[in-house]
């Protein structure tokens, strides 16, 4: 009998990350959300100490694993723009909320800290229309219960030495290290597997946290360039282990070496010079280490520059990459009409609290341009399972005492939920916010049914119009849109570097936001239900690749400048190569091989090419492999 497995869209929803429980983060969202409401019953000032651990909960929906700088960032920024958030809808109307889902979707394409901060300015909006209390006093008690929650955070930081993601792609450099090292021996084929598996998690792991983060994360891609870079040094170095020639001992090291750089997160080292009679295989591991080494000191280099960089350059660069971008406004328009037609069923429909169906949409369809079915289904049936139990515990009516255990046992629920799978988050999320704006209604069953009856609205609403409807929901052009953006790329390459160019400034602007909404396309795509999810998933590291190879044209033409014009036979050649990497991808086939310049002022863009066709090589493949032959 045939075994039945369940779609990969149904597994990789239904899965739990395996990372460890953040303990410190689950006790401070304990005590941050907990806590007001103890001092506040404790003062006689229940709702007061309610009002405090809503500004609480804006804050610990930010908090998470990561960087010191990055992690107060994320959290500054999401108090700031939810209490601006709350203090718009306790003023306005509902109706202004499709305006506030606008701005919101917008804000979120700048990147992952951004996109933070746009849910939390439309979750909270929505949270003040059904704000009773005096909007100047909610307001300062919501901004009260944020910096507490920050203080919180930043004086119980956890230290964690590497994050798991991290931790596996220092695995990857390791266990090279440990082939190279077992060359000529029997280990050598163990050893090999070993990388090969160690790979297979380093992927897994990149791929998984790339479809539950919201936008952009830099942190993220230097980690998935840095895995894409090893392929030419495992390709040199399983050519030396087939030939059983054993590596220098000083490759080895450096390769170990680099690994524990990975993890603490220091520059790497420059590598070792080979040997004076070394082979064609051991100057290509050199090579090979000499461009992961080269991207690591100039991906710290450009975090450097970018920090430096003037606010007018960089806002050019934003509106170009991502304000312009196709499906930044579609997404916009989007979440618009899904919180339009919320706010027209509330006021509609004889709802006791309006406001829950556009709360439960923006909670649904979160603006970070993730997967619509997916997440739409996993928050769906997160946030009906947490309104029966929020819903239930209220309508049981306990006394105002116990309220403080539950919230505290919940919110230590929220941060492991929050790791582990998105769907638990919304179950341990959803009970918080009924007990923050439902108390006072404790003691009626009705409340069950009400929210329910809001849920399955605002669901519907997501799935309908958001998914269903939505033109071209069902049907992402992964393959194709990658090709056609790797033909534009080549396009940019040819006319930016040819003797006579002509449109430089607008190719280049075409390509930044290609892969603009590329990204976006692909991370919406990673999840769905359908062939484009498999598809995604085989090609996400070639849009790092593709956004380091157009940063090198424009860094080209600035070296063309001081070195003198490339020969226009050598740009040919690197635009065919490019255009035969979207043929590959459109036949489904391996690039085709082809010596390129290594000559300034191509080189670093040869380095870049090469990058290209070597993840083409690697991950790529895995879409043809799970074809049905």
């Amino acid at each position: 009998m045939t075994d039945l497995a369940a779609p990969h869209w149904l597994r990789g929803l239904l899965s739990q990350n395996p990372v460890p429980i953040p303990w410190k983060r689950a006790a401070r969202a304990a005590v941050g959300l907990a806590g007001p409401i103890a001092v506040g019953l404790a003062l006689g000032h229940g709702e007061i100490g309610v009002l405090v651990s809503i500004g609480a909960l804006c804050v610990t929906f930010a908090d998470t694993d990561g960087p010191y700088a990055h992690r107060a960032q994320r959290m500054v920024a999401a108090a700031v723009l939810g209490a601006i958030g709350y203090l718009i809808g306790t003023h306005v109307h509902p109706a202004w909320l499709v305006l506030v889902a606008a701005a919101s979707a917008f804000i979120s394409a700048s990147g992952s800290t951004a996109s933070v901060a746009g849910l939390q300015l439309l979750v909270f909006a929505t949270v003040g229309t059904g704000q009773q209390a005096d909007p100047w006093l909610a307001t300062g008690c919501f901004a009260a219960g944020a910096l507490f929650a920050v203080l919180l955070a930043l004086a119980a930081w956890p230290v964690r030495g590497a994050a798991v993601e991290r931790e596996a792609v220092a695995e990857v450099y390791e266990d090279l290290a440990a082939m190279l090292a077992a060359s000529g021996t029997e280990q050598a084929r163990v050893a090999r597997r070993r990388l090969t598996a160690a790979l297979d998690r380093a992927y897994d792991a990149l791929l998984e946290a790339r479809s539950r983060l919201a936008g952009r994360d830099w942190s993220y891609r230097r980690l998935f360039v840095l895995l894409t870079e090893t392929t030419p040094v495992i390709e040199a170095a399983v050519a030396l282990v087939n030939a059983g020639r054993p590596a220098p001992p000083t490759v080895v090291a450096y390769l170990f070496d680099a690994a524990l750089r990975i993890r603490v997160r220091t520059p790497l080292a420059e590598p070792p010079d080979p040997p004076e009679d070394a082979g064609p295989a051991l100057r290509q591991l050199h090579a090979g280490l000499c461009a992961v080494a080269e991207f690591r000191r100039s991906g710290d280099d450009t975090d450097r520059r970018e920090r430096e960089r003037p606010l007018g350059e960089r806002a050019r660069e934003w509106w170009d990459t991502v304000a312009l971008g196709a499906v930044t406004w579609s997404h916009v328009a989007r979440l618009a009409l899904c919180v339009g037609l919320a706010v027209v069923a509330g006021e509609a429909l004889p709802l006791e609290h309006s406001f829950w169906v556009p709360l439960t949409v923006a909670i649904v369809l979160k603006p970070d341009f993730g997967s619509v079915f997916g997440r739409a289904v996993l928050r769906g049936l997160g946030t009906a399972a947490g309104v029966l139990l929020g819903a239930a515990l209220l309508a049981a009516d306990p006394p105002a005492w116990l309220l403080v255990p539950i919230v505290a046992a919940v919110a230590l629920c929220l941060p492991i939920g929050q790791v582990r799978n998105y769907g638990m988050f919304s179950t341990f999320v959803t009970p918080l916010v009924i007990v923050q704006l439902d108390l006072a209604n404790a003691g009626e069953w009705s409340l069950v049914g009400a929210r329910l009856l809001d849920t399955a609205l605002g669901c519907a609403i997501v799935l309908v119009f958001g998914y269903l409807l939505w033109p071209g929901a069902r049907k992402p052009r992964v393959g194709s849109d990658l090709a056609d953006a790797l033909d534009l790329l080549a396009d940019y390459l040819a006319d930016a570097l040819g003797p006579r160019p002509t449109r430089r400034s607008d190719l280049r602007r075409s390509a930044y936001r290609a892969l603009a909404d590329l990204r976006t396309t692909f991370q919406q795509a990673l999840v769905e239900p359908f062939h484009a999810g498999r598809q995604a998933a085989a090609w996400w590291p070639v849009i790092m690749t593709m956004e380091r190879l157009t940063d090198a044209v424009t860094g080209a033409v600035l070296a063309a400048a001081r070195v003198g014009p490339a020969a226009p036979a050598d740009v040919a050649t690197l635009a065919d190569a490019v255009r035969d990497a979207a043929a590959a991808v459109r036949e489904q086939r391996v690039t085709t091989a082809r010596d390129l310049p290594a000559e300034p002022p191509l080189d670093r863009v040869s380095a870049e090419v090469r990058a290209v066709r070597g993840v083409l090589r690697g991950p790529g493949l895995a879409e043809s492999r799970d074809r049905p032959d």
